[in-house]
């Protein structure tokens, strides 16, 4: 791939810290979120939900992207608006780092979720994504 824009495959981490007394309830909406992630969002190339090792109340979402629309397409799925709105009640931190290059719509759709975004835009190398 000699380019990288909104038609580029893109990764994404959601760093996640659950309140302390909220663990299985986060982890039974992460489940559901997941299985509807994987019916009806063919985009989404990899999607999971990883725990730190070293820290019980930490988790990562590890996402990948197949394009901008793809990432457009999680964002309208129910299941993800549902997420979202139980995610504060549920944990106490949610920061997202993107890992490629996305598009100016992509972005502004970002920020405007109000979860914070650090997009790293890719210089160099490629994908068999």
């Amino acid at each position: 791939m000699s380019s990288f824009g909104s038609d580029s495959p893109f990764l994404l981490l959601a760093k996640i810290k659950v309140k302390e007394d909220r663990i299985s309830e986060y982890l039974e909406l992460a489940d559901i979120t997941d299985k509807a992630v994987e019916d009806i969002e063919p985009g989404m190339l990899h999607h999971t939900f990883d725990q730190d090792p070293e820290d019980p109340l930490s988790f990562v979402w590890s996402e990948a992207y197949k394009n901008d629309d793809a990432f457009l397409a999680h964002l309208a799925n129910p299941a993800i608006g549902e997420y979202l709105k139980k995610h504060p009640i549920l944990a106490d931190d949610f920061t997202v780092e993107v890992y490629g290059t996305v598009g100016e719509k992509c972005l502004e759709v970002m920020v405007s979720t109000g979860v914070p975004f650090k997009v790293f835009q890719t210089i160099l190398g490629f994908s068999r994504l």
